[in-house]
């Protein structure tokens, strides 16, 4: 080290002792300023690279400090926050025979002893194809998803070969709970099925996965929602269910699901695969949408919007008009009401006791090619407008149609579509005629897209009246939930197959939106092959089975999706009163 002269000594004359403390303390200070700026430099550039990376995402090829922060993937929640999916810290029981330094002799105990002792622990366990994979020696996971009191119950096992490595999984809080929205993340760490294959980048970028998504549903309406669908079909033992609650002026699905479920946080090969036998039997795997992805022939529920186009090219104008309700017959064909309604009818009267042969009849006077350009408008030529990757395409009667297909599709045979069609189409009519896209993100206020005019405000006034009607005097009273001012049409399909229909085998499904004096959500509930028993009366049509499921649901979910009872307010139906029986 350089030495440094403080100060030099003059013969005769005394050394300034303070003049020197004072140059070794400004040098101190010197030092532990240079010290404190490079400091302070250096975090400084580290603070402002890990500020790059996080927001540019680049990668420098190892884990950088600004990921280590960060979650492995993106958390997914409701509209109000609750969690739906996120990245949860959990052990794997991993089988590693090279452990001793012997793989010939990897295990201690032999290996069924080992395989007898896992299955104590996991019950799921099959107990010879673990033996077997201990005693051959391969390596591999055991099990996936193990618990910290696990983990120890396995340590005591005294094998060294079973290991138990640190994993990130993805965990879903609320169990099967929107298990069809969500999907699922696979082993390689993959979305798949739903929104979690949707979002894939989203919810993987650096840059974004620190922020949860929001999406549109809200938990509180999808436990109501699936509570009341699975007693539904419990209650009338039935094969599957469905339902949707849409908001009409924005599009946001605010609960969705499909029965029955299954758990993403368990998924299993087979629930992802349909075989043989299920195909025979009808049946669909668990993880088949059939809001989404299935479609089926919805029956009377497009009896309103018959009408409405009727309305709308006004071709329907008097109310009061009688048709005549006996049995159509087109060539060979005869169109016929399940059971006799009486010689004529008036549109309310029609809704009401769901006359297949006046709007038969209605339909014929509008014209197949305005019945055809209406359904086109509301998309039921298309597969449903929402962010979910499997979609149905519905069954479409083609760009030309007869006289007899144009009388049937008016009310819900020979097309097919989704309950999510039906769904926006029922929006559409309700919420002054406009059709928007369904959609799973939650929207922020003013950012609902415009959609296109399908009917007139006009009509859609009348036909809130109608369907208030229906739920009062007719198929929907099973609905009629005091104070929400329900209204909704009943719906129930014979299922096509070869050949004909199959009379035993219905589809119920009940449409319906609340209130109607403001409607503020579209609700549509749907069993498939629902049978007659002791809760629906042993009847199998909706208006037993499908509109007491809605009539349960809205008063579960109006409070808490902003929509509080009112006895005291109903829209006015005075003006049609007089042309229903009984209505005065």
């Amino acid at each position: 080290m350089t030495a440094v002269a403080f100060s030099t000594a003059v013969p005769g004359r005394p050394i300034d002792l303070s003049a020197i403390r004072l140059q070794l303390i400004n040098m101190a200070r010197l030092r532990v300023l240079w010290v404190a700026v490079i400091f302070a430099l250096v975090a400084a550039t580290a603070i402002l690279r890990i500020g790059y990376l996080g927001v540019s995402g680049h990668s420098t090829g190892t884990t950088s400090l600004a990921d280590a922060l960060l979650p492995p993937r993106g958390e997914i929640t409701d509209r109000n926050g609750i969690p739906l999916a996120r990245a949860f810290p959990a052990y794997a029981l991993w089988y590693n025979p090279k452990a001793l330094g012997d793989p010939s002799n990897p295990l201690v105990k032999s290996a069924r002893d080992v395989a007898t002792q896992l299955k104590a622990i996991f019950p799921s366990t099959n107990i010879e194809n673990t033996a077997e994979m201990l005693a051959a020696g391969r390596p591999g996971y055991i099990q996936r998803r193990v618990l910290p009191e696990d983990a120890n119950r396995v340590m005591a096992i005294g094998e060294l070969s079973l290991e138990l490595p640190r994993e990130t999984d993805r965990h879903y809080p609320q169990g099967s709970m929107a298990a069809h929205i969500l999907g699922y993340v696979n082993n390689e760490g993959q979305g798949r099925v739903g929104m979690e294959s949707v979002l894939e980048k989203r919810l993987m970028d650096p840059a974004l996965r620190n922020t949860p998504v929001a999406l549109s549903i809200d938990m509180r309406a999808q436990g109501a929602l699936e509570d009341e669908l699975r007693r539904g079909m419990l209650a009338t033992n039935a094969m599957g269910a469905a339902g949707i609650v849409l908001d009409v002026d924005t599009g946001e699905i605010m609960a969705m699901a499909s029965l029955p479920e299954f758990d993403p946080n368990k998924i299993k090969s087979s629930d992802l695969l349909q075989s043989d036998a299920m195909r025979a039997r009808g049946e669909v795997p668990t993880s088949f949408n059939r809001v989404t992805n299935q479609v089926y022939e919805l029956g009377s529920t497009f009896k309103p919007l018959t009408v409405a186009a009727a309305i709308d090219a006004g071709v329907v104008r008097d109310f009061g008009h009688r048709y005549d309700a006996r049995p159509v017959k087109i060539g060979s064909t005869t169109l016929s009401d399940s059971h006799f309604l009486g010689d004529s009818l008036n549109v309310p009267e029609a809704l009401i006791h769901s006359s297949n042969t006046v709007t038969a009849r209605i339909a014929d006077e509008l014209g197949a090619e305005k019945m055809r350009r209406t359904m086109i408008d509301l998309g039921m030529n298309e597969r449903p407008y929402v962010e979910l990757p499997a979609k149905g395409f519905p069954i479409w009667p083609g760009d030309k149609w007869p006289r007899i297909r144009n009388m049937t599709v008016s009310y819900g045979h020979g097309i097919a579509v989704t309950p999510l069609h039906l769904a926006s189409a029922y929006a559409a009519m309700v919420n002054g005629g406009v059709w928007r896209p369904a959609t799973l993100h939650k929207l922020a206020p003013g950012a609902a897209p415009k959609g296109r005019r399908v009917f007139k405000a006009s009509t859609s006034s009348r036909m809130r009246q109608l369907l208030r009607m229906i739920a009062i005097y007719g198929t929907g009273r099973n609905a009629d939930a005091p104070g929400f001012r329900v209204g909704g049409k009943t719906g129930s399909a014979e299922k096509p197959s070869r050949g004909g229909y199959r009379e035993r085998s219905l589809v119920s499904t009940f449409a319906a939106a609340f209130p109607m004096d403001k409607p503020r959500y579209v609700v549509v509930a749907m069993l498939d092959e629902p049978k007659g028993t002791t809760a629906s009366s042993f009847q199998r049509t909706a208006a037993w089975n499908a509109a007491p499921i809605v009539g349960k649901l809205i008063p579960r979910i109006g409070p808490v999706l902003g929509v509080r009872p009112d006895s005291t307010r109903d829209i006015d139906i005075s003006d049609l009163r007089p042309l229903v029986p009984g209505g005065k």
